[in-house]
């Protein structure tokens, strides 16, 4: 009786192994799958979803591997076959595979910190890498972007060290227009604040400025002209229609006004 214990034990420990890694790993998956579906009743873009989504794949497949891997390791064990020079190998093997692949390797860590952090989101407008455009796809390895002339660039994730995000929570539409030095300021500050109102009370403009104008001033004087700053609070990524409807109401607004500074917008920054 007693050979028969000690036979039929160690494949009664590796069943039992294996059961608590099944149980373990639907634990896991059922534990992803609520903070899922929490995280996604939260998140109000679809965007964040597919953010969501894209860390939860890896936090699942980066469990299932821990969990297979420990449970071969104590299987392996119990049938008698020592361990230690496996994780010798596996250890040299990954030191070898880390030096080939280190930038493969850079570019996973980036990513899933660019992910967790939430620097970069799919329709966001940003510059990174020294390229800009729209943000379609953002991945563990790398970035795709599409700038303004249509060109597609793929970043890999290891080249980027500094991301300037332009639709973040709120934007500014910074404009400058020179007049002449000779004109009056403070009509010009009259008529910024006019389309600015006006502005406001358009049913499709409105709703993207969150804020009155903010004049600056004066930026800068030169021989002939003075350069007048000022900018709008705007909703994210509104900036550039906003700046460029404001200069044009600008210009309309200049031209009806019989006695008012001669002026010539250009954009500024």
């Amino acid at each position: 009786m007693k050979q028969w214990v000690d036979v039929v034990r160690p494949w009664f420990n590796m069943l039992l192994v294996w059961v608590l890694a099944w149980v373990a790993l639907r634990l896991i998956r059922r534990v992803l799958k609520l903070l899922h579906t929490h995280l996604l009743r939260h998140a109000d873009k679809i965007r964040d979803a597919r953010r969501i989504e894209t860390l939860m794949n890896v936090f699942r497949y980066t469990a299932n591997i821990v969990i297979v891997g420990v449970t071969i390791m104590l299987t392996l064990g119990l049938i008698g076959i020592s361990i230690t020079p496996i994780l010798a190998t596996a250890g040299v093997a990954g030191i070898a595979v880390g030096f080939g692949a280190q930038s493969l390797v850079k570019d996973f860590f980036t990513g899933l910190f660019l992910l967790i952090e939430h620097q970069v989101s799919e329709g966001d407008i940003i510059e990174a890498a020294g390229k800009n455009g729209h943000v379609e796809r953002v991945t563990l390895r790398h970035i795709r972007i599409r700038d303004y002339d249509g060109s597609v660039h793929f970043i890999p994730n290891s080249m980027i060290t500094v991301v300037t995000n332009r639709s973040r929570d709120y934007s500014y539409a910074v404009i400058d227009m020179n007049v002449k030095r000779q004109d009056d300021l403070g009509r010009v500050f009259d008529l910024m604040h006019k389309v600015d109102a006006d502005m406001r009370q358009d049913p499709q403009l409105g709703p993207m400025i969150l804020d009155d104008i903010d004049i600056a001033g004066v930026e800068k004087v030169e021989d002939a002209t003075i350069a007048v700053r000022c900018r709008l609070k705007v909703q994210p990524a509104k900036q550039w229609r906003v700046r460029r409807e404001f200069l044009r109401r600008m210009k309309q607004a200049i031209d009806t006004v019989e006695e008012a500074p001669s002026a010539a917008p250009t954009v500024g920054r």
